[in-house]
């Protein structure tokens, strides 16, 4: 029998990314990578765990902040190497910086604007 996990077209670092999209809305919260591990782990515990590349262990979104990110759906695009997870985003902030979202900049006559507030500092937040 295949692992549904073998299916999957997995980068050279055994990486993936995946894209975290408000379930209701529609609106696209932010980018992380996967590995196998953190997919399993997001699909047995129903909640996104992501691999942190800089920290390179696992990250179990909202461990810190308590901004959680409970998972709805787990899809995956035609070439099967990025993956899109509907989730119900716990307490409203997806972003380490205290915004909704982590595509909070938008370019406007070529400069990045931020059109977002920040919902609660991050001072507050991560300790």
């Amino acid at each position: 029998m295949t692992d549904w996990l073998d299916e999957l077209n997995w980068n050279d670092d055994g990486l993936m990314p995946a894209i975290a999209q408000d379930f209701q809305s529609g609106e696209v919260l932010m980018v992380a990578w996967m590995n196998r591990e953190a997919l399993r782990l997001s699909s047995e515990q129903g909640r996104a765990v992501y691999w942190s590349r800089s920290r390179r262990k696992l990250w179990f979104k909202g461990e810190e902040s308590g901004h959680r990110q409970r998972l709805r759906e787990i899809r995956v695009d035609c070439d099967a190497d990025v993956l899109l997870l509907q989730v119900e985003q716990i307490g409203g902030i997806a972003c380490h910086t205290g915004r909704r979202r982590c595509f909070f900049r938008v370019l406007k006559d070529g400069k990045w604007q931020t059109d977002e507030d920040i919902i609660k500092n991050p001072d507050e937040i991560y300790r």
